[in-house]
This record gives structure tokens, sequence and C-alpha cells, in this order.
């Protein structure tokens, strides 16, 4: 076994490369866990917790604009309709969150197969939504009707299951309801913000009894390391996905998927 800080930066590193590409940053270290056998409990609580690392990558690239729009919001009407497409799209993940929080992290996250087969099945969504998906109407994030958002933070609902990419649900329902798609991946990341800061304090609170001396100091390893990470791989999702539209990232999710199977079915 190795010492607990290298797992905590594997893991951040994880963290860093998944969480805005669309290949499930949660299915990726839920396998990366139990591939290297760590017990379940205050890891399952580190891998959502250094989510926030990587959502504070979004804030540092994007403060401009974003400090933009919040000095806006008084006098602006687009800067409020911004504000409150990310509400609409935030709400329904809050609803069925916090409904289902403890069936989806006692049963969905120690089910590597569930975990496997999502990343299959997304994949091939993702291959398909990338050549069938209808011409775009909407390029600026910023603007996007109340409609669109609410039908993207429908998708997002289905990325509590582990294996289904948050950024990978929320840019298809963006892209099937005509949002372009680096405008519907720059809204995800925007999207990103609230949705995971109340998954941290939500689960801060459930698991407050693990957060001692000695896990702290992990949970700032992960979080710092996802950090640096996520700055490089937004701006190189971003290119990738204006270049070569989602298709390499549903190959990618379809490797893992069935290496992972074979894994439990031979292993």
């Amino acid at each position: 076994m190795l010492p607990d800080w290298v797992y905590a930066v594997i893991l951040g590193v994880i963290e860093g490369l998944t969480e805005f590409i669309p290949v499930s940053s949660t299915g990726m270290m839920l396998l990366a866990k139990q591939a290297m056998g760590l017990p379940s409990g205050f890891w399952d609580t580190f891998a959502v917790m250094v989510q926030l690392g990587a959502i504070l990558a979004v804030v540092v690239l994007y403060f401009r604009k974003l400090w933009d729009q919040v000095v806006r919001l008084p006098t602006d009407p687009e800067a409020r309709k911004f504000a409150l497409t990310v509400i609409v799209a935030f709400i329904p993940s809050v609803v069925l969150g916090l409904l289902f929080h403890d069936f989806i992290k006692a049963v969905l996250f120690d089910s590597p197969m569930v975990q496997c087969i999502s990343l299959i099945l997304g994949g091939i969504v993702l291959l398909f939504i990338d050549r069938m998906a209808p011409p775009p109407v909407e390029h600026d994030p910023f603007r996007l009707t109340l409609k669109r958002a609410l039908a993207i933070g429908l998708f997002q609902v289905l990325a509590m299951m582990p294996g289904v990419s948050r950024s990978g649900a929320t840019i298809v329902g963006g892209m099937l309801f005509g949002v372009e798609k680096r405008a519907a991946a720059e809204f995800t990341f925007f999207l990103a913000i609230p949705t995971m800061l109340g998954a941290f304090v939500l689960d801060a609170w459930e698991s407050r009894d693990q957060l001692t001396a000695e896990t702290l100091p992990l949970i700032g390893i992960g979080f710092a390391v996802s950090f640096v990470v996520a700055i490089v791989v937004i701006r190189t999702m971003l290119a990738v996905v204006t270049s070569r539209g989602l298709a390499p990232f549903g190959w990618i999710r379809i490797a893992i998927g069935s290496a992972g199977l074979a894994l439990l079915t031979f292993a």
C-alpha cells in the first residue's frame, strides 16, 4: 500500500483531468479507487469534495466575464437573465439530489458494473449526438433562453448516476436544444459552480465525522492538484470540442468502460 497522500494526488489528477470532459469524473475516480483497493467511506467523500478544486479553476479562468455579470446585475436585464438561466438549470439537481443523495452514494457508488455500463452507453450517445444534433441557433452561453437552460438542467440530473458525465449530459442536452457545442460546454462550466458547490457543502455536512486532522490535509492535497490540472484541461477541452466535436470523448468512454467490464468479468 502506498501512503495516503499519494492516493490523494492520483485521485486529484483524475478529477482535474475528467471533471470538464464528457467522461464522468466521479465514475473515473470511483473506478480508480476500487482498482487501488481503497475502502468506501472517506474516499467516497474525498471523490466528491475535491471536485471543488476543479470548479475553482472555472472561476479563475472566467473571472472577468463572471464578475462583469455580477457587477451589471442591478442595472442590466441581460445580466439578470443570465443569472436566472443558471438558477433555473441548477434547480432540478437540487431537488432530486436532496431526494436521492443517500441512495446514490450508498448503492451506485459501490457498483463498478453500473459505472462501466454507463461509460459505454454514454460514449455511444456522444458519438450519435456528435453526428445527429440539430443545427445550432444559440451561440452565446450568456444569453440562453430559460427553456434551453431548463432542458440543460434536466439533462444534468442524469449525471447523479456515477459513470454518466455531468459535462457530457449537459452538453448533449444543450446541443439537442440548439445550443452550439462550445457555448453548451461553457454554460456547463458556469452551471458546475453552484452544482458542485452544493454537492460539496451537502457531503461535507453529512460526512463531517470523517473530516479529521488526518483526512483534511488529504482533501487539501486533492483540491490543489485537481485545481492545477483542471486549469489546463478546460482550455484543451474547449479546443477539442470546437475542432473535433464530442467523438474523441465518446471513444474514450467506450474504451475505458469496456476495459473495466473485461477486468470485472475475467479478473
